[in-house]
């Protein structure tokens, strides 16, 4: 008796845990394409560590890192907008099949070319390009899409586990070439990405929702594509919600140039180190975005968000000042939690605010000021970390986005979104 009332309460658990926190996966459809993401976002951050400590290795300067970094993420800049036109203009799933088959092709490509010798700094910048366009293209087209593959009363937990997956895959991606770099060779690091980016494929050509946009037949393909900058910066909530992110990344999260740095500085661990720090990272960034896919609350979330950008801005700082390896990992796990909590409500309350109809070019819009930001600050980073050293850049940069979330008080847009339904009065 005791083992079946064990049994139905261990049942009726799973079921509140699952009705609270992963409903968006009941929806065939979202759950497939959830699976896509993650592993195409696994591919994508073993790439930044395989990458970049094979770029270490050839040139062992931090400055090459960061150039190879800034070519896969300097995509978001240019790429994106044309990509969320083209996201409203035709269907997104065939977009999303050819965009994951194109990446594939790139990795077999890439791959051959480690595997013979012939992946030298520039060719891995190029192809580091490449890649970044095809990654910048298929998160501008997913994040339009999810909005059409749930109901609309359970959208905000859906972008919360998609947010999970971006976040999380990191620990996926960095764990699962973990083996490969420290006990066979980096060429299997990139054959297995390969792997990670075919089932992906598979997945995203199962899925059966079809959905466009809406353009203004009276206007130009330019006219078009600019309508989602004209659509954020007429918008001040939103206008704020993207302008606050793009301070976020540029002061907190572009780090992965100088990985390698800390990897020798902190853990002395070369490559193994590397996945060890972003794994942590990942851990701690899955821990917390699948917690927010729980909360329902607005005025919870506008606290939560506020508590995630302040810890965002102390947690490089930990690890700047860490001195102890256990200790170094530890930081790396409160860096991933707290940049994906402030990352995943960001992205819940700027998609929310926007109407269907320009989603994929707001989304475009977004990631121009995100990877745009992340994409410079690596390459600057890096070069200040060849100077000085690396503890040195994460710890100015926490300080930096702390300055920047006290002075954030001074948006009354903001202050609506910390504290939704309260008049706060402006900081002094």
């Amino acid at each position: 008796m005791l083992a079946g009332l064990a049994g139905l309460f261990l049942t009726s658990y799973l079921a509140a845990t699952r009705d609270r926190f992963l409903l968006g996966l009941k929806y065939a459809d979202y759950r497939t394409m959830w699976i896509a993401t993650t592993c195409s976002g696994a591919a994508a951050w073993a790439l930044i560590v395989a990458r970049g400590w094979l770029a270490w290795e050839i040139t062992g300067a931090s400055l090459w890192v960061g150039v190879i970094t800034f070519a896969a993420m300097a995509p978001r800049v240019f790429s994106t907008p044309i990509v969320g036109y083209l996201a409203d203009r035709f269907d997104r799933q065939t977009l999303l099949r050819w965009i994951f088959a194109l990446n594939l092709i790139h990795n077999i490509v890439l791959a051959l070319l480690v595997m013979n010798g012939m992946a030298g700094p520039w060719l891995l910048m190029f192809l580091a390009l490449f890649n970044g366009t095809l990654r910048a293209a298929q998160m501008t087209v997913a994040t339009a899409l999810i909005p059409n593959l749930v109901p609309k009363e359970h959208l905000l937990n859906a972008l919360a586990l998609n947010q999970a997956t971006q976040q999380g895959s990191r620990m996926v991606g960095a764990l699962a070439i973990l083996p490969l770099l420290g006990y066979i060779d980096i060429e299997a690091a990139f054959w297995f990405c390969s792997v990670f980016y075919l089932i992906g494929l598979v997945q995203v050509s199962r899925i059966g929702t079809r959905s466009t946009g809406k353009m203004d037949a009276s206007r130009s393909f330019w006219r078009n594509m600019v309508a989602g900058f004209e659509y954020v910066y007429k918008r001040p909530p939103i206008l704020a919600m993207v302008m606050l992110v793009l301070a976020h990344c540029a002061f907190t999260m572009s780090y992965e140039a100088i990985l390698p740095a800390i990897s020798e500085d902190k853990l002395g661990a070369g490559s193994v180190g590397v996945s060890y720090l972003l794994g942590g990272v990942g851990g701690g960034a899955l821990i917390s975005s699948i917690f927010l896919a729980g909360v329902r609350s607005t005025a919870v979330r506008g606290r939560m968000f506020l508590i995630f950008g302040l810890l965002s801005g102390m947690a490089p700082i930990l690890l700047a000042f860490s001195t102890v390896r256990e200790f170094s990992i530890l930081a790396t796990v409160f860096i991933g939690a707290t940049q994906a909590g402030f990352m995943t409500i960001s992205h819940t309350i700027i998609q929310t605010l926007t109407d269907d109809e320009v989603r994929g070019r707001v989304a475009g819009v977004y990631s121009v000021h995100v990877g745009g930001s992340m994409a410079v600050t690596n390459m600057i980073n890096a070069a200040i970390a060849d100077v000085f050293n690396a503890p040195v850049v994460m710890a100015a940069g926490g300080l930096l986005f702390l300055a920047v979330i006290v002075l954030s008080f001074g948006s009354g847009a903001l202050r609506r979104i910390y504290f939704p339904g309260r008049a706060v009065p402006a900081a002094a």
